[in-house]
């Protein structure tokens, strides 16, 4: 790890989440964390509230953010209001889609949001052809005229993806220069997306302009608040950008809270010895998993709700299971957990506002929680009332207290397993040879259990889970994308033109690092995406110059493909779909500190004995106050392992092992 050159600094990752605003500051070489209630009306009420004491002393501290405003924005279709302007017979790309669907035997068809309406959608007389002639120029008188009609429908932004712009962006860019004195908000495909397929760079443009209005307002509102400070927001490519990049291209922000989580698992597992795991992040509202297997996976092919977005992202599977997804019997009777959340107000039925029976209020009645040190004890919560809200939903389905905290538990690990085993078991990858790697403040609670359901020998729950996706913002680095479609085949291109088309994108992700002061220290990692001519998906290769072109990558491209689908055809052509640079600017890191190993357990680490369940027993488990833990101790279950941000559950027949950097180490009694 790097060290940081200036100790007397303040450096601050604020996650935002449904239920809790997590912060974790690095002031005068030492962590702190804390957590903050939600404010979802205006997220940056929460953010101002946990930064305005450090504030007044460091008014210029640094700041990372990792933010859901353009997720929920996306989810709850609360975006802006935008028009469209294409390349006129292109008009209703977005309504016509792709014949892929989601559920491919459903007899009835798939409802679809209609980002923009047919009345929005404009068609400009212009053609580039596929190789990049210019065949039709753009009228600016009819760009202007266009760009009045819109004006008088009250769009606030608008989408501009005109046919071919990836080969030259000309057309495009004189629409945007008028846009530009229109005073409207506007995003073009060119800049953003410079990659063929028409639907895919539409539909991510649009969604990129129906988010500026919101992502415009809530950073003008959070600049306003925060004054001085120098903030930066957080990527979904495990990297950040600026306020101003993160106003014009917000779908780039659309998983960052995810990926910061993402990123400190990858720097905390590597540094235990536990190269491969699959994170997993259990919030409030939500769980989402992610595979390392040495490094952090990529993907160019998400989804956001039903937005189908076509960008560099981590590959992160979401599911609707959190500590506060309320319990609930469905029409036939059958209890439910998931995937409607009591969020932060009016909460879990313990906070004392909510009613409706959670996944934290059934933990609360198994004894998996500490009534008595809840956020360290600065927050009251209400055994009684989880009780009540369990009670009567179990007197619905006919079952004791116990036996329904139990069946929600068991149904809300389900649901996550299932998140595993979609980036794990149906990729052709076997969950166990990965290590769990827990976080959030209610994953060290049901990691154990979903562990062992899926064979995986080892849990990891770092020091202060529950604020970890904050610490991953804190050690992330400033990361810029690039790519540039290129549509050829091995035996078209030659190595002097691949190299030729790589510096082009190199010299302009340097030029946009100076820009934000990030001239220094930067890694350009290249790679390829190919396939075998005829195919219509390709995969990510790894690019390293060579002497001759076969050298450089076509043999980790038939490896590569071997892997993945079990063949490989040495002699079939090979197409070079696009070229993609990625740029990373390395900053000073926060260091990694080994702590010496203790002779024995600290006797102030024992807190108390409480019941707690398991399974159809009940038994006294211990329950252990973390920050009294340090290296060699070992603890066996069953027992509570608490701290202000989470707990973990330790069944009976495990132990838990604190390693050097005060990670608890987690397997069965007895293995190694």
């Amino acid at each position: 790890m790097g060290r940081q050159k200036d100790s007397g600094s303040i450096r601050i990752g604020v996650d935002t989440g449904g239920t809790f605003t997590d912060f974790v500051i690095w002031r005068n070489g030492r962590l702190s964390n804390r957590k903050v209630l939600s404010t979802p009306q205006d997220p940056s009420l929460a953010i101002f509230e946990g930064v305005r004491d450090i504030l007044k002393d460091s008014p210029a501290a640094f700041i990372v953010h990792g933010t859901t405003v353009a997720t929920n924005a996306l989810l709850q279709r609360k975006g802006g209001h935008i028009a469209l302007i294409t390349t006129a017979g292109f008009e209703d790309v977005l309504a016509i889609g792709r014949q892929t669907r989601r559920n491919l035997y459903a007899l009835q068809p798939e409802s679809r949001f209609e980002l923009i309406p047919a009345a929005l959608r404009f068609g400009l007389k212009e053609r580039t052809l596929a190789s990049g002639r210019v065949e039709q120029p753009v009228s600016r008188a009819e760009v202007r005229r266009i760009v009045q009609k819109i004006k008088k429908t009250g769009a606030e932004a608008v989408a501009v993806c005109l046919l071919h712009s990836y080969a030259n962006p000309k057309n495009e860019e004189i629409v945007a220069r008028e846009l530009e004195r229109s005073g409207l908000l506007f995003t073009i495909s060119s800049r953003l997306l410079p990659e063929h397929r028409e639907f895919e760079r539409t539909s991510t443009t649009a969604v990129n302009a129906y988010l500026m209005p919101v992502m415009d307002r809530y950073l003008g509102e959070l600049d306003r608040r925060l004054g001085r400070a120098d903030l930066r927001i957080m990527q979904s490519n495990e990297g950040y950008i600026s306020p101003l990049r993160a106003r014009v291209e917000p779908i780039r922000t659309a998983l960052s809270g995810p990926a910061g989580g993402v990123v400190g698992a990858r720097i905390l597992a590597k540094a235990a010895g536990f190269p491969n795991v699959v994170s997993f992040d259990m919030g409030g509202t939500s769980t989402d998993v992610s595979l390392i297997e040495g490094g952090i996976r990529r993907t160019h092919e998400s989804r956001v709700g039903d937005f189908p977005i076509r960008l560099p992202i981590i590959d992160i599977h979401s599911v609707g299971a959190g500590g506060g997804s309320i319990a609930y019997t469905d029409r036939g009777g059958s209890l439910r957990v998931g995937p409607q959340s009591a969020g932060a107000d009016p909460g879990p039925a313990c906070y004392g506002k909510g009613e409706l029976p959670t996944v934290t209020d059934a933990n609360l009645c198994l004894g998996r929680l500490d009534p008595g040190f809840f956020l360290g004890g600065k927050m009251r919560i209400f055994p009684e009332r989880s009780l009540d809200a369990v009670s009567r939903l179990g007197r619905a389905i006919g079952k004791s207290a116990i036996e329904t905290a139990l069946g929600i538990v068991a149904i809300a690990n389900a649901n996550m397993e299932k998140a595993i085993r979609v980036i794990s078991v149906e990729r052709g990858i076997d969950p166990r040879a990965f290590a769990l790697f827990s976080f959030g403040g209610a994953g060290g609670m049901h990691a154990i259990e979903m562990a062992a359901h899926l064979g995986m020998p080892t849990v990891l729950v770092p020091r202060n889970a529950g604020v970890l996706s904050a610490f991953g913002l804190l050690v992330s680095d400033p990361v810029k994308d690039y790519a540039k479609s290129l549509m050829r085949t091995d035996a078209q291109i030659g190595l002097f033109q691949l190299e030729s088309e790589f510096r082009k994108l190199e010299e302009k992700a340097r030029r946009d690092m100076a820009e934000d002061g990030l001239a220094s220290d930067i890694v350009l990692e290249r790679s390829l995406d190919c396939r075998y001519a005829g195919q219509s998906y390709e995969i990510d290769v790894p690019y390293r110059k060579a002497r001759t072109l076969g050298q450089a990558f076509l043999e980790s491209f038939h490896r590569l493909h071997k892997r993945f689908y079990s063949y490989r055809h040495d002699r079939r052509p090979v197409e070079i779909v696009n070229l993609r640079i990625k740029a990373v600017a390395m900053t000073p890191k926060i260091p990694l500190r080994r702590e010496p190993r203790a002779a024995s357990l600290d006797p102030q680490a024992l807190v108390k004995t409480q019941a707690i369940h398991s399974g159809r027993a009940v038994r006294e488990g211990s329950v252990y106050d973390r920050s009294k833990l340090r290296p060699g101790n070992v603890l066996p279950g069953p027992a509570l392992i608490i701290d202000p941000e989470s707990t973990a559950f330790l069944p009976p027949g495990y132990r838990a092992a604190v390693d050097p950097y005060l990670n608890l180490v987690i397997r069965k009694a007895g293995s190694q």
